[in-house]
C-alpha cells in the first residue's frame, strides 16, 4: 500500500504535476482504494471474422458482470490498449468500472505487440502517479494481454519492463494465447505461465477476469486475493 501523504505535500505536488480540478474533483467523490486494470489486446488482421467477433462479446460479458458489483464498480478502472492496424492505441483511457461501456473493436493491419506493451506500462505508471498525487491507495495494477499472434516490432525492451515491475510489485501482468499465439514469446514476456484460451470462449475469460477484479476490489490494499481457477475457458 502506497503512503498517503500529508495535505500540504499533496497540493505542491498536484501543482508542479499539472494535477486538473477535474482529477481532482474525481478522487474526492470517490475516495476509495483504485484497481486499475489494463486490457491489451490484439485486433490485427488475424484476429478478423470469428475471433474478434468473440472478442467484442466477451468485452459486453465484462462489463455486464463488473457492474453488478457494487464495490469493484467504484473500485475497478478499465483501460483498453489495442495493437493492429494503425499501431498501438489507447483506444479508452482509465474509467471506473461502473462507467465502462464497451466498445466494438475492428481487425486489421500487424501485430506491434511492443509497442502496446510498452503503452500499457506508461499508462499504468501515469496513473499510479494520479493515485499519489491524489492521496488515493491503490491495488497492484493489472495488465491483461491477449493475443493469437507474435510481435511483428522489437519486443525485449518491452518485455524487461514487465519483468522489472513484476519484481519491484509494480503490476501483474497476465498473458493469454488464442490459438495461433506464439506461446514462447510469450513466455519471454510473461514472468507468470501464459494461459492458452480454449476454442474462442473469449466470454468465460472475460468472466472470470471480472470476477478475478471482483475478488481483489474486495481484499485489503496489499492483501493477496485468492483467484477463481480458470476452468471453462483455459485449454490444458
Amino acid at each position: 500500500m502506497a503512503t498517503i501523504p500529508r495535505q500540504d505535500a499533496l497540493d505542491e505536488y498536484r501543482r508542479e504535476e499539472g494535477i486538473s480540478l477535474e482529477e481532482q474533483v474525481e478522487f474526492a467523490t470517490n475516495p476509495e482504494p483504485r484497481c486499475a486494470c489494463v486490457l491489451l489486446l490484439d485486433t490485427s488482421a488475424s484476429m478478423g471474422g470469428r475471433p474478434i467477433a468473440a472478442l467484442n462479446e466477451g468485452l459486453r460479458a465484462f462489463a455486464a458482470d463488473i457492474g453488478t458489483d457494487t464495490l469493484a464498480s467504484r473500485r475497478v478502472e478499465v483501460a483498453i490498449v489495442t495493437f493492429g492496424q494503425g499501431g498501438a492505441q489507447a483506444v479508452q483511457g482509465f474509467l471506473s468500472a461502473g462507467q465502462f461501456v464497451a466498445p466494438t473493436l475492428t481487425a486489421g493491419g500487424s501485430t506491434p505487440m511492443g509497442a502496446g506493451i510498452n503503452q500499457a506500462l506508461d499508462m499504468v505508471e501515469n496513473r499510479k502517479r494520479d493515485y499519489r498525487a491524489n492521496g488515493v491507495a491503490y491495488y497492484r495494477p493489472w495488465v491483461f494481454l491477449i493475443t493469437d499472434g507474435e510481435p511483428t516490432d522489437p519486443w525485449s525492451d518491452a518485455a524487461t519492463r514487465v519483468a522489472e515491475a513484476e519484481e519491484a510489485n509494480g503490476l501483474a501482468f497476465f498473458a493469454v494465447g488464442v490459438e495461433g499465439a506464439n506461446m514462447d514469446v510469450l513466455r519471454q514476456i510473461s514472468v507468470r505461465e501464459p494461459m492458452k484460451l480454449d476454442g474462442l470462449k473469449f466470454t468465460e475469460l472475460f468472466v472470470w477476469l471480472s470476477q478475478s477484479q471482483r475478488r481483489v476490489s474486495a481484499s485489503r490494499v496489499g492483501e493477496q486475493a485468492a483467484l477463481p481457477p480458470p476452468s471453462g475457458w483455459a485449454s490444458v
